[in-house]
């Protein structure tokens, strides 16, 4: 099976269940079950009923394991809603070069305009993230670069990516225009804030028309919370997206970086993931062209 990524290893099946059976001998007798690839970081394998094995695929969600199991069980008593904060941490072996991690199976669905009223996900959505922005600092990780640092370090990136670019498909100076909007907004001076950093329908959970957990950590950290408002031209609902901008409550200057935030990891998941997952790229194409749109 083609993987997503060029460099990304192969995680068979046989590996994890050594890996349970050497490390977590009380859970070794539990049936194991790949699942589908949906995220871009990690293997995921359901574990008896209860528990999820996550491992990491990515060299660059190699720490992630590690990070997740110190602070998700920190920040979940602070949060309205379930998190698959770690109940174990696994060390590499039996051929695997990584930690890993056993969290909660979270009973529910991924969000559908269909499934889920659009006005509830904006603003249940909203009230989690004002939520998590006033958790307690705990001495967490402020990001110094990627999602959630200071948006300009991110530069280098949006401008390469932006060149990568096919012509057909995106205005690649109108790409930049927003970009410099960006660059140009008043910076956030304020306390480091905890986010998500990755919200998007993926990693939410539905059941019974209403939102039920938050997952995938793997962005999440602290700094400037307009990394929240990423949804706003992400998978949320278009129709209430004015709505989500509203309930959580940043000014104009958060709106301007968030747009650059969500253009950065946009702009290059079209072409870097054109060929490998082409879902993600149109997915992205999308965003890419909802944030231009908001320019006018």
């Amino acid at each position: 099976m083609t993987g997503m990524h060029a460099d990304e290893i192969t995680i068979d099946d046989g590996t994890v269940r050594r890996l349970v059976a050497a490390q977590f001998p009380d859970w070794a007798s539990l049936p194991l079950r790949r699942l589908p690839p949906v995220g871009t970081d990690n293997q995921l394998f359901r574990l008896g009923d209860d528990l999820l094995v996550r491992t990491p695929r990515i060299h660059w969600a190699a720490d992630s394991a590690v990070t997740e199991h110190a602070w998700l069980p920190r920040l979940a008593p602070h949060l309205p809603l379930p998190i698959p904060a770690p109940i174990a941490l696994g060390e590499p072996g039996e051929g695997y070069p990584w930690h890993w991690t056993v969290v909660p199976w979270i009973v529910g669905e991924t969000p559908t305009e269909q499934t889920f009223d659009p006005e509830e996900w904006a603003v249940s959505l909203a009230a989690f993230v004002r939520a998590c922005r006033e958790v307690p600092s705990l001495d967490g990780p402020v990001k110094t670069e990627g999602r959630g640092a200071p948006i300009e370090q991110l530069d280098d990136w949006v401008q390469e990516w932006t060149a990568k670019a096919d012509p057909a498909l995106v205005d690649r100076d109108a790409v930049l225009a927003l970009w410099a909007d960006a660059l140009a907004a008043p910076a956030y001076d304020g306390e480091p804030r905890w986010f998500h950093g990755d919200l998007h329908e993926g990693n939410l959970l539905v059941r019974d028309g209403r939102l039920v957990a938050v997952i995938d950590w793997g962005a999440a950290g602290r700094g400037d919370p307009a990394i929240e408002l990423n949804a706003m031209w992400g998978y949320l609902p278009a129709s209430v997206a004015e709505l989500y901008r509203a309930e959580v409550g940043l000014d104009e200057a958060a709106y301007r970086r968030a747009r650059g935030f969500a253009l950065a990891p946009s702009i290059s998941a079209l072409t870097y993931y054109r060929d490998t997952a082409p879902e993600i790229a149109r997915g992205s194409l999308g965003t890419v062209e909802r944030l231009l749109a908001s320019l006018d």
